[in-house]
C-alpha cells in the first residue's frame, strides 16, 4: 500500500496582508533591476559584436551577480540567484537570446515578483519572516506543519500581494464508481458529458461586461481590475467543481481537442475566453493525474454530426446549424441532444480497437506517467473507427 502512495507537488496562495506592500513594491524594483541586467549581460554575449556568441547559464550568471548584495537594501544574494535560475530557465524555454524587460514604473509596469528560496522564509510566531522583514498572511493555518519548497511573492493587477509556496503532499490513487465518461465543450454549455450533465455558461465575464465598461468610461482604472478579478474567481470556481466531481466519478475522461486559441481569433472570441475551455482541460488533467485517472484528448471531427447510436453522418452541420440544438437520425430514428451527442461519440472513440496492440484500454487504476500517453492511443481509435 506504501508504494501506491504518490507525491506531487500542490503550490498555496495566501494573501500578503496590507502592511506588508510597500517593502515588497520596493524589493519588486530591486529585482527587476536583476533581471534587466540578466537580460542585457545575455544578450551582448550571445550576439557579441565579434566572435562566437555564448548562452549564458544561471550559473553564469551567478558569478557575474556576485557581490551585488552590498548595492541593494532588501534582496539579497539567494533571491539574485533565483531571479537569474528564472531567467534561465524562461531563456531557454522561449528560444530568444533577449527577453522582455521587466518595467518598474509607468502605465506599462510589470507586476511584481520576489522570488525567494525554501531557506529564506522562516516562521516567527504569528508572522513569516524574509530578508529581515516580517509578513502576515491571511489563513496562515494553512501552513501548520507543512514544509515548502522555493516559492515567490507575487503581485495581482489589483496591486494585492501573494505568497506562494509550493508543498509536496502524498494522494493515494482510488477507484472510481463509475467506469468512463465523454466530454464535449461548448459555448451554449462549456460542458456536457455522455451521461446528460451539463455545466451551464456562467457568463462570468459577459454577465458584468456593462458594469466594467461604465467603470472604464469614468476612469476608475482600479474598479475595472477588481471587477475582471471577480469574473477571472468565479469561472476558476465553476470550472474546478465541475472537473473535481467528473474526477471523483469517473475512472477514464475522455475531452475533446477543440482549440480555444484559434476560435478566439473569431468574432466568438469573447464567448471562447469567457468559457475556460483550456483551464478545464488543464484541471481535468493534473486532476486526474494525482487521482490516478485516465484523461485523454481525442478528435472532435464529426462528432457532431455522428449519431451516436448508428454512427451515421446525418446531423446538422455548417454554422448557420449551430442553433439546432436537438436532432433526429433519419437513418435510425433516435433523437440527439447536439451536445451530449458529440460527448457520446468522444466516449466511443476511446472505447473502439486500438490501432496498435498494447494500447488496449485498462479500467484498473491508471498510474499518473500513463495519463498523458493515453492521448495518442485515443486519436489512432478514432481514425481506425473512421
Amino acid at each position: 500500500m506504501a508504494s501506491d502512495i504518490q507525491h506531487c507537488v500542490r503550490t498555496v496562495r495566501l494573501k500578503v496582508k496590507g502592511e506588508g506592500y510597500a517593502w515588497l513594491n520596493a524589493a519588486a524594483i530591486e529585482v527587476n533591476q536583476v533581471w534587466n541586467y540578466a537580460n542585457a549581460t545575455s544578450y551582448k554575449a550571445a550576439r557579441p559584436f565579434a566572435g562566437k556568441g555564448k548562452w549564458l547559464s544561471a550559473f553564469d550568471l551567478d558569478k557575474l551577480t556576485a557581490g551585488a548584495t552590498d548595492y541593494f537594501d532588501r534582496i539579497g544574494s539567494d533571491t539574485i540567484q533565483r531571479v537569474n535560475a528564472e531567467f534561465a530557465t524562461r531563456r531557454k524555454q522561449f528560444k530568444k537570446a533577449k527577453l522582455r524587460w521587466r518595467v518598474s514604473r509607468g502605465a506599462r509596469r510589470s507586476l511584481g515578483w520576489v522570488p525567494f528560496k525554501a531557506a529564506q522564509l522562516k516562521r516567527k510566531g504569528r508572522s513569516l519572516r524574509f530578508s529581515g522583514k516580517a509578513f502576515r498572511v491571511f489563513e496562515r493555518e494553512l501552513l501548520e506543519g507543512s514544509k515548502w519548497k522555493s516559492g515567490c511573492f507575487a503581485q495581482d493587477a489589483v496591486g494585492d500581494w501573494w505568497l506562494c509556496l509550493p508543498m509536496q503532499q502524498e494522494e493515494l490513487p482510488s477507484v472510481a464508481p463509475k467506469e468512463a465518461v465523454g466530454i464535449d465543450l461548448g459555448l451554449k454549455d462549456i460542458a456536457a458529458t455522455s451521461d446528460g450533465d451539463k455545466l451551464h455558461a456562467g457568463h462570468f465575464y459577459r454577465g458584468i461586461e456593462r458594469k466594467i465598461a461604465m467603470a472604464q468610461r469614468r476612469g476608475h482604472k482600479r474598479q475595472a481590475k477588481r471587477l475582471h478579478r471577480t469574473a477571472a474567481r468565479r469561472r476558476k470556481d465553476a470550472l474546478h467543481q465541475f472537473s473535481r466531481k467528473i474526477v471523483n466519478d469517473y475512472q477514464i475522461i475522455k475531452i475533446g481537442d477543440v482549440s480555444s486559441l484559434k476560435l478566439a481569433k473569431t468574432r466568438m472570441a469573447k464567448s471562447v475566453l469567457d468559457a475556460g475551455w483550456g483551464m478545464l482541460k488543464a484541471q481535468l488533467q493534473y486532476k486526474g493525474q494525482q487521482a490516478g485517472r485516465s484523461v485523454s484528448i481525442v478528435s472532435e471531427r464529426d462528432s457532431t454530426r455522428a449519431c451516436s447510436n448508428c454512427k451515421a453522418l446525418t446531423g446538422p452541420t455548417g454554422l448557420d446549424m449551430l442553433v439546432v440544438r436537438i436532432w433526429v437520425c433519419s437513418a435510425c430514428g433516435v433523437t440527439h441532444d447536439r451536445d451530449v451527442n458529440s460527448a457520446r461519440n468522444h466516449l466511443s472513440a476511446g472505447r473502439s480497437p486500438p490501432s496498435m496492440s498494447g494500447n488496449e484500454s485498462s479500467f484498473s487504476v491508471a498510474q499518473p506517467s500513463q495519463t498523458y500517453s493515453l492521448c495518442e492511443a485515443g486519436t489512432s481509435a478514432l481514425k481506425a473507427a473512421a
